[in-house]
């Protein structure tokens, strides 16, 4: 460096101050991803993050979680459209939708990808093999196929799993608890955005002899399709046990939940979101703390982690709610053992 004063340094022949030297080294390990030979489109000037949603913009309950993934991510320093480009979109619970969705969010390059259920897990897995993903809110992505090892991923996949298909035999014994007359229920699903439910449905039955009850798969793609199932249940004296879900029933639970009291059917979801929303009762993991969880591994892949040294996770922690307001209007007397152990909303 003969020859250059104080405070100046030589790059390539050019002559640079010293400070200016520095915030290039500072901006150069602020993008740990670029440094690593990720590949970015040419009109990005920073780490971006594509989000693919199984929801709809208007569903309320899914605007919260996506809220807790920015905000977790700007906890650990990222701060949207400021330090790191965030794409969302919202295709709703419609495969072929995600599918075009995931294809676009793809083109754009972006550094990693974030799905929240397992058809938009699934969709852009098809539309990339080398792009980071990280779900959250799967249901046994193992059962799913959508990973085959769960402490050492291989692929381009890792995140966090709330269920595990034998969950249906607990659904319905709380269900049974609530309602210890009951002799029939049914698991309402939508095969388009819940291909795993004859899983939860095998599970559910192998209950049948222990808890006295006849159980039944009940197949729904529209809001008339679950008006049927509950008005069947109705006339049955039957129950229902909502399936989680990659969408649907948050678009449709504006009709379901009133529709569910209006006809005195009692139900029991597997999302917190439906109890303090109007239904009898929910038991299931956080789904909004996986979201923030979510962002950890987004964090860790933006500053350099590789993928494959990430294992999935599984939720440990699971909440009963119980509507009073609800048992109260279906005329149920909450046992003991479920008041100690639920939290009430009134």
């Amino acid at each position: 460096m003969a020859g250059l004063g104080a405070g100046m340094v030589g790059v390539n022949g050019l002559i640079m101050k010293r400070r200016e030297f520095m915030a290039l080294l500072g901006a150069t390990a602020a993008f740990p991803v670029a440094a690593r030979g990720q590949e970015r489109a040419p009109w990005q000037s920073m780490p971006s993050v594509g989000v693919l949603t199984g929801n709809v913009a208007g569903d309320p309950g899914a605007q919260m979680r996506v809220d807790a993934f920015q905000q977790g991510m700007a906890d650990l320093g990222w701060i949207a459209n400021q330090n790191y480009r965030l794409e969302i979109r919202w295709p709703g619970p419609n495969p072929a939708r995600q599918k075009l969705e995931a294809l676009e969010l793809v083109a754009a390059m972006p550094d990693v990808l974030f799905a929240t259920s397992t058809g938009t897990t699934r969709a852009l897995r098809e539309a990339t093999q080398r792009i980071p993903i990280v779900f959250v809110g799967l249901s046994d992505p193992v059962g799913t196929g959508l990973v085959a090892n769960l402490a050492r991923p291989t692929g381009n996949l890792t995140g966090f799993s709330l269920y595990e298909h034998s969950m249906s035999g607990k659904w319905l014994s709380l269900l049974k608890d609530m309602v210890p007359g009951m002799t029939h229920a049914a698991v309402l699903f939508n095969p388009d955005s819940a291909p795993y439910a004859p899983f939860y449905i095998e599970a559910a039955h192998q209950m049948e002899s222990r808890l006295g009850m006849k159980i039944a798969g009940a197949s729904v793609r529209s809001g008339a399709d679950i008006a049927g199932v509950i008005e069947a249940a109705a006339r049955n004296g039957a129950g229902l046990v909502v399936l989680p879900d990659g969408g649907f029933f948050g678009a449709q639970s504006a009709i379901t939940i009133p529709l569910l009291a209006q006809r005195r059917v009692p139900a029991i979801f597997a999302v917190r979101f439906y109890a303090a929303n109007g239904g009898l009762m929910s038991y299931g993991a956080d789904l909004t703390q996986q979201f923030r969880d979510g962002a950890g591994y987004v964090d860790r892949i933006l500053r350099g982690a590789d993928i494959r040294t990430l294992p999935v996770q599984f939720a440990s922690k699971f909440e009963l709610v119980i509507n009073m307001k609800a048992a109260n209007a279906l005329g149920l007397t909450v046992p003991g053992r479920l008041l100690m152990e639920a939290e009430l909303i009134e």
